[in-house]
């Protein structure tokens, strides 16, 4: 089973209806999706290394002008809450893998 096999059915376990819609990944840089964000204590930070490349993904979350973005390796999933160009974004579930 590649890591695209592993990765997407766990997302859709995550409860989060939109990553539902999510079929496949795209090979992105960290540099591109490491995004500054508040993580689960209150801190800000960045968690991606930006000279890995991920897995990664974006959908629309419903009802809102905000969206979801995944990134995954063979160490950890993390899924992010953001506005318009990633602002204002929130680590909203990081699993270690």
């Amino acid at each position: 089973m590649t890591d695209i096999e592993m990765i997407v059915p766990r997302l859709h376990q995550l409860g989060f209806p939109e990553l539902t819609l999510i079929q496949s990944l795209n090979v992105l840089p960290g540099s591109t999706i490491n995004l500054e964000c508040r993580l689960p204590n209150g801190a800000t930070g960045k968690i991606l290394d930006d000279g890995k490349t991920y897995f990664a993904a974006q959908v629309e979350k419903a009802d809102s002008d905000r969206c979801y973005g995944v990134a995954a390796d063979a160490d950890q999933l993390a899924v992010y809450e953001y506005g318009c160009n990633g602002a204002d974004a929130v680590l909203v579930a990081w699993l270690k893998r």
